[in-house]
């Protein structure tokens, strides 16, 4: 069954316009013009087809992978409120994680909460990307989306380089 992941990436309502989901990874460029590239792929477990997180990098055009970051789905709440209803044992195959096999007309990651992973992602890309994410914080209350405003990071110390 296929993972699904652009409905994924678009649960987390991700500000980069310039952005496309290739396979099951997101890529986008915060920087129009710039050097550097987001990506957002899911990390796998020692299960098959069985993902526990997402890894976030930074790409250079010219130099490759700059940085990564592994954001698990459980230190993020993103399955919390799933597991607490149905009872699923802390350290079991299935807490915190989400595999490829569903109910036909429903995601995998079905009972998902974006919320945690989404500020994580945001956090990540204000050091990287200063400025890049201005769009609004989505406030999620049962499967619905508001606006609220985001406050600017200030920027970083000048003469500092990457």
């Amino acid at each position: 069954m296929p993972l699904q992941a652009a409905e994924f990436f678009d649960e987390l309502c991700l500000p980069f316009p310039d952005s496309a989901v290739v396979g099951d990874t997101y890529y986008a460029i915060p920087v129009p013009a710039g050097p550097w590239r987001l990506s957002i792929g899911f990390t796998r477990t020692i299960h098959t087809d069985t993902y526990g997180g997402l890894r976030t990098a930074v790409l250079h055009t010219e130099r490759g992978e700059i940085d990564a970051v592994a954001l698990g789905f459980i230190d993020h709440g993103t399955f919390h409120r799933r597991d607490e209803a149905l009872n699923t044992p802390r350290g079991s195959k299935r807490y915190g994680t989400f595999d490829t096999h569903h109910r036909p007309g429903h995601p995998p990651w079905e009972g998902v909460v974006t919320t945690g992973l989404r500020d994580a992602i945001e956090r990540y890309t204000h050091i990287w990307f200063p400025g890049a994410w201005t769009a609004p914080i989505p406030i999620r209350a049962e499967g619905r989306i508001a606006g609220r405003s985001v406050v600017p990071l200030p920027a970083p110390p000048s003469g500092r380089s990457r």
